[in-house]
């Protein structure tokens, strides 16, 4: 190999390794972003009360731990697991619910359906 071959190799190795180096502290800065937003949140007190009703968008579906086919929301980014929905209620849904109780910790709650938004 001539001297211009091995000068543009190790020019494309250099500029490679400094993208990697930018791309590796930003990911490290938004885990530690993402962190200290989940620890805020751990210490917040929960934006729902027990016997109160909310309206929010089903994201996702979850398996009881009794089987039952139970719907995840999020009112003000606090998860909601809600029990007793439709068998036709769909991700993306906008619901009502009433939240019954706290999980320990007080980091989500559980909550019964009542109706579509």
């Amino acid at each position: 190999m001539d001297l211009p071959t091995v000068a543009a190799g190790v020019g494309v190795g250099i500029v490679l390794l400094a993208a990697l180096a930018v791309w590796w502290r930003r990911r490290t800065a938004e885990r530690r972003a993402s962190k200290r937003a989940h620890d805020a949140a751990q210490e917040r007190d929960p934006p729902v009360e027990i016997g109160e009703t909310y309206e929010f968008g089903v994201t996702d579906f979850s398996d009881h731990h009794s089987g039952e086919r139970v719907a995840v929301g999020k009112v003000e980014g606090f998860v909601l697991f809600t029990e007793d929905v439709p068998d036709d209620l769909a991700e993306g849904d906008v619901i009502r619910a009433k939240v019954t109780s706290f999980n320990s910790g007080r980091t989500s709650a559980d909550a019964i359906y009542r109706e579509r938004a």
